[in-house]
């Protein structure tokens, strides 16, 4: 009697892939209907610009967690708006709410208050959530249209 040797296991998938799925998973998802994405971008706008009042006091308040804490949540925003879109726009959207709040909350009050002060904290909450929103803009999308938004059926 001989023993065959055990077939070799295929390879267990990384743990980005088993989180955020493989590159040919993610690129066969449907696209959601043109209404669905228009009402998601205004959705990601103002989710972006909650996340960016949010994070501008978490970051502030529970320092070094909070910036963690506040960045997660940012690039989670950016990446959910190019995976629930399937568009380069939809992370976008979040990163112009994001980044229009933020604009907003650097403008010093009368009163001589500030929400972001010139910290190390709050210049590295800028320049990473920036990172973070160029990096998820420019990740492939399901289709292949000017900013990955598909043009008119032909």
């Amino acid at each position: 009697m001989t023993e065959r040797a055990p077939a070799p296991a295929a390879p267990r998938p990384s743990l980005p892939a088993r989180v955020l799925g493989t590159r040919s998973e993610r690129l066969a998802e449907s696209q959601p209907s043109r209404a669905g994405r228009i009402t998601a971008y205004v959705v990601l706008f103002v989710l972006g610009a909650l996340v960016s009042v949010c994070g501008s006091f978490v970051q502030t308040l529970w320092t070094p967690v909070g910036l963690l804490l506040s960045l997660a949540a940012t690039g989670a925003v950016f990446y959910g708006g190019l995976r629930v879109t399937g568009t380069k726009l939809g992370a976008g959207a979040a990163v112009a709410g994001w980044f229009l709040a933020l604009m907003v909350l650097m403008v010093p009050r009368p009163e001589g208050d500030n929400v972001l002060w010139p910290t190390i904290a709050s210049y590295a909450y800028l320049f990473v959530g920036s990172v973070l929103g160029v990096i998820c803009a420019t990740l492939p999308t399901r289709s292949s249209g000017f900013l990955g938004v598909p043009g008119p059926r032909r």
